[in-house]
């Protein structure tokens, strides 16, 4: 028999049957496999899927490195690295100075990197065909994450 994560129903599931973070870790795992499969053909990770999905997602705008951190929820100790490896590729360009302020890093889209979008297709609906599940429900439980991730940061202030 199995439990609700598709795990043998033992003690150490029944343990981790409650938790919240086992839930969201687990369904993480999964999605990932999908996204994995997904992005393969165009070589990218998620991690570097959302940076670009977030820059095409700004009318071609570029977005400074904060901003995108923010948006993110990602810190400059795990962007930095990711935003190397999109502009070693020619996906993205960096770029010192906003306003006069050296610190500010901008992150604008290159060509290759505006026109990846078009290969990379609807990555969205190809995730939501693959997720065995009623649609209502999945727009349901996003709704309910986003609520619970609100609420924690608003908290933390």
């Amino acid at each position: 028999m199995r439990n609700a994560y598709g795990m043998p129903n033992t003690g150490a599931s029944a343990a981790l049957d409650p938790m919240l973070c086992f839930a969201v870790y687990s369904l993480d795992r999964r999605i990932g496999r999908i996204y994995r499969d997904l992005l393969a053909p165009v070589n990218l990770s998620y991690t570097q899927y959302i940076v670009l999905r977030a820059l095409w997602g700004n009318d071609g705008m570029p977005l400074t490195v904060s901003e995108l951190g923010e948006v993110l929820d990602l810190d400059s100790g795990t962007l930095s690295p990711l935003l190397a490896r999109l502009e070693s590729r020619g996906l993205i360009r960096r770029a010192r100075g906003g306003g006069g302020d050296e610190r500010i890093v901008r992150v604008a889209l290159t060509d290759d990197g505006a026109e990846l979008e078009a290969k990379v297709g609807d990555v969205q609906q190809l995730l939501c065909e693959r997720i065995p599940a009623d649609p209502a429900d999945v727009a349901d439980l996003l709704g309910r994450l986003r609520a619970v991730s609100d609420a924690i940061a608003t908290a933390r202030g």
